[in-house]
């Protein structure tokens, strides 16, 4: 029997095990023990989450958890507090970096702690003098750039509520979400430079002013082509000095508006509060990711991502944010890497995509590229096959930690991932996160172990969404999470997990597929089939069969450079998902496709796609402009059933 062994040294989730040993009287052994007392002491737990990290409440809580009922959980009551003052008012000295933002519209800046303290301060002033107040909405438009950083800040000193998207969304998609939540002030840029063209946004910026009545002031930030007429400069804005202020907010006051991809329906406007961000975050990052003092995190993230929310939080920890904005692929897949080695950066956040293409490309980031501050690479938005893990431990060696990891716009955080006291299993994700009490259910609502089966979160978590804006009654967020199992959130993931804890995610359960009774992970079928060197992408749809048979099982490929989907193709694919997997799940049907339908932040769209396949409009499943390639549905309506 082995001794367990205490967490790495110098980690934070080291020095935090050692508090609550010291301050709590709380020994634990290994994560396990501790995500276990997490999860059952709610109370105990998040109020050594608030203590260890100083949480700098106005008025203390009441109580910890004062109802665990879901929804409606009600946490820190009476506690006031302003998540801006937290990010922007740290321990650190005014000389220390907090933003390096990189550009292919603009040359690179530098921003000090103290510069951005002041720029919020401006900021803030200019947005009182234009009428912002307590509850109102702030809305941009606009990349992710230091300007978007210190309105976000600003917003949040005020107690005012922000939202934001990025401006590749064409203005029928910011609309169907601005419109929601009528904001008052709208900050946008005219345009942006995407690789090596200039792109003008300044004919959707007019479009969304004429369709946002609620719009009394638009903010222009200079940033790229175009220009926004009659509009207050961003010059203006911040160009009077002022004094550092913040609000206390109740722990429940909204903070920040996310929203959904809406490629299932009307995006839904989810709502997060200042507490719970705060709380959730300075957890998330810090006993996950191991954010500390002085780190210097690089996740490239457009702004209409709760990944940019989870970024600027990393100011949080008094950690310097490195922001990029442009292709994230131009000039070439090493952009990015270079661009970690010239910031110092700590942290390297990715998607499993890019990785994979790194991989396929032979790209060798550690050997061309000193990247020796480096101590995480972390991975979400979709399952990271077997071979990402291989190569992220032969590029990087045993002193990177690759933490892998699935949580949600819902929760703006990660509900499995691995950590600093986790093993790193390959092709899954190490465990359950801190404080999140997750299963997996059957239909029934029986929890199942080393079996398929719905992610559900049993216990309340601060971030959890407070509401949706807009549905006053609680139905429509009663439906998003709670109708299938009352009393308990479904997540909309198809998991599985392992005697051990470990995970596996397998794809939305609303695109899982039922062939002939048995339930197959679609993330099964691209592990297979996008390893193979003809195949540049793959998207695998099951239509049921109304009587009850077996249906149809469909698969789309897009070939690599170079290759087709022909016979030869299509035999070898056949057999490599018949030895890899089983024969069940052999594809009725494979069809060459010129790309697979995937939303801005790399998700396979293939509810839309069935939905298309099933004789839907095109039009009615999802905003064409909220896609990476607009035209990529069209090629599922010649084969729409009649």
């Amino acid at each position: 029997m082995t001794t367990p062994a205490p967490p790495p040294a110098g980690t934070v989730i080291a020095r935090f095990v050692d508090w609550l040993a010291t301050e709590r009287g709380l020994v634990f052994d290994d994560y396990d023990a501790l995500q276990r007392w997490s999860v059952t002491d709610l109370d105990g737990f998040w109020s050594a989450i608030a203590e260890f990290y100083a949480v700098p409440f106005h008025e203390p809580p009441r109580t910890v958890l004062e109802s665990r009922r879901m929804p409606g959980a009600v946490w820190f009551p009476g506690a006031t507090l302003n998540y801006a003052e937290r990010a922007v008012e740290g321990p650190e000295p005014d000389d220390d970096v907090a933003l390096l933002a990189y550009s292919q519209t603009r040359e690179p800046r530098r921003w000090t702690r103290g510069e951005l303290r002041d720029a919020v301060a401006r900021a803030r002033a200019g947005l009182v003098r234009l009428g912002v107040g307590r509850g109102d909405r702030v809305a941009a438009y606009a990349p992710n750039i230091p300007e978007t950083v210190v309105a976000h800040l600003a917003a949040a000193s005020l107690g005012a509520v922000w939202a934001s998207c990025a401006p590749e969304f064409g203005a029928r998609s910011v609309i169907d979400r601005f419109a929601q939540i009528e904001p008052t002030v709208l900050i946008a840029v005219s345009g942006y430079v995407y690789g090596d063209k200039p792109v003008d946004r300044s004919s959707e910026v007019a479009a969304l002013r004429a369709a946002l009545p609620s719009v009394r002031h638009v903010v222009a930030v200079p940033y790229g082509p175009g220009t926004i007429p009659d509009a207050v400069a961003w010059s203006e804005l911040v160009g009077t000095p002022a004094a550092p202020a913040y609000d206390p907010v109740p722990f429940d006051h909204p903070l920040v508006v996310l929203f959904s991809s809406g490629t299932t329906g009307p995006p839904k406007a989810i709502v997060h509060g200042h507490g719970g961000i705060t709380v959730e975050h300075l957890k998330n990052h810090g006993l996950a990711w191991d954010v500390q003092p002085g780190d210097r995190m690089l996740w490239f993230t457009t702004t209409a991502w709760m990944m940019w929310n989870a970024l600027v939080s990393g100011l949080l920890h008094g950690a310097a944010l490195i922001l990029v904005d442009g292709n994230p692929l131009h000039p070439d897949l090493a952009w990015q890497w270079r661009l970690a080695a010239e910031a110092r950066a700590t942290h390297f956040g990715s998607s499993p995509g890019f990785l994979m293409a790194c991989r396929a490309e032979g790209v060798h980031p550690a050997r061309d590229h000193d990247l020796s501050p480096l101590r995480q690479v972390c991975v979400a938005g979709s399952p990271l096959p077997p071979e990402g893990y291989r190569w992220v431990a032969e590029e990087f060696g045993p002193d990177v930690l690759l933490l892998v990891g699935s949580g949600g716009t819902d929760v703006c955080s990660g509900i499995v991932q691995g950590g600093p006291w986790q093993e790193v299993v390959e092709g899954e994700i190490s465990g359950r996160e801190l404080g999140v009490d997750t299963a997996a259910f059957d239909e029934a609502g029986h929890e199942v172990v080393g079996e398929r089966g719905e992610l559900v979160i049993r216990a309340p978590m601060p971030s959890m969404p407070l509401f949706f804006w807009g549905d006053d009654d609680g139905s429509r967020l009663h439906a998003a999470y709670f109708d299938t199992y009352p009393g308990v959130w479904r997540h909309g993931d198809w998991v599985r997990f392992s005697p051990s804890g470990s995970v596996v995610v397998s794809g939305r359960s609303d695109a899982t597929l039922n062939r002939g009774g048995v339930r197959l992970g679609t993330a099964e079928f691209y592990a297979v089939v996008e390893e193979l060197p003809e195949v540049a992408d793959s998207l695998v749809i099951h239509l049921e069969d109304p009587a009850g048979g077996p249906g149809e099982l469909l698969l789309f490929v897009v070939p690599a450079p170079g290759h087709e989907v022909d016979d030869a193709l299509v035999a070898r694919i056949r057999g490599e998902l018949r030895s890899s997997l089983s024969p069940r799940h052999v594809p009725d049907r494979i069809h060459g496709v010129p790309a697979v339908p995937r939303t801005r932040t790399g998700k396979k769209l293939e509810v839309p796609a069935k939905r298309i396949l099933l004789g839907a409009d095109p039009e009615t499943v999802a905003s064409r402009d909220a896609l990476v390639d607009p035209a990529a549905l069209d090629a599922f309506v010649p084969l729409a059933r009649s």
